[in-house]
C-alpha cells in the first residue's frame, strides 16, 4: 500500500531535520569506514548497517560499493547478497530473504511520487525478494513489488508487476517468459 507523504510545497524535503541529520552521518559513515574496504570485511560492514538500523540475521554479503539510502529500512537474511555498486532506494522496507542475490548495479526503489498532484508528494511502498531469487545486472525493481520465491529477473529488466515464485522474467517492462529457471 503506497504511503502519501505530506509536503508543504514540491520542493520541500518531507524528512524532518533529525531524519536529515541521521542520513548524513549514514552516507558519512558508508563512505569513510565501508566504502573503501575489501570483501572479506563483510563483517564489518555488516556490523555498521546494524548500527544505522538494519535487521540482519545471520550473515549476508553486503559489495563495499553498494549504495544504502536509510539503511534503518533494510532487512537482510542469511545468505543474502548484495552486489557490485547496486542501489536499495530504501525509503521504505526492503527485505532480501535467504540466499536471495542482487546483482551489480540493480536498483532497487521504494520511492515515487503522486504525479497527479501539484506538489508531486513523496509515495514509499516496501519490495520484498524471496528466498532463493535472483535480480539480474542493473534491472530496476518499482516499489510495492514482490519477487517470488526462486524466480529469476534477467539483466536490464523493469519489473511493474509481482512476479509469482518460481518464474523467469525479463525485459523493459519485464514479461514472465517461464516456469523454468532458463536464463
Amino acid at each position: 500500500m503506497l504511503k502519501i507523504y505530506t509536503q508543504e510545497n514540491r520542493f520541500k524535503s518531507p524528512w524532518s531535520l533529525k531524519t536529515k541529520i541521521k542520513i548524513f552521518l549514514w552516507e558519512l559513515i558508508w563512505f569513510f569506514f565501508c566504502k573503501w574496504t575489501p570483501k572479506p570485511f563483510n563483517n564489518w560492514r555488516i556490523l555498521i548497517l546494524k548500527i544505522f538500523g538494519a535487521k540482519i540475521s545471520g550473515m549476508p554479503f553486503v559489495h563495499q560499493r553498494a549504495i544504502i539510502s536509510h539503511p534503518w529500512n533494510l532487512i537482510l537474511h542469511d545468505g543474502a547478497t548484495i552486489g557490485d555498486k547496486a542501489v536499495l532506494y530504501a525509503l521504505d522496507t526492503i527485505e532480501v530473504k535467504e540466499l536471495a542475490t542482487i546483482a551489480q548495479e540493480s536498483y532497487i526503489c521504494t520511492g515515487t511520487h503522486n504525479f497527479s498532484s501539484n506538489y508531486k508528494e513523496l509515495m514509499t511502498d516496501k519490495i520484498i525478494i524471496e528466498e532463493d531469487s535472483f535480480i539480474g545486472a542493473r534491472s530496476f525493481i518499482l516499489p510495492g513489488i514482490t519477487i517470488g520465491k526462486k524466480s529469476i529477473i534477467g539483466a536490464c529488466s523493469l519489473i511493474s508487476k509481482n512476479i509469482p515464485p518460481n518464474m523467469t522474467a525479463y525485459g523493459n517492462p519485464a514479461k514472465i517468459v517461464s516456469s523454468k529457471k532458463s536464463i
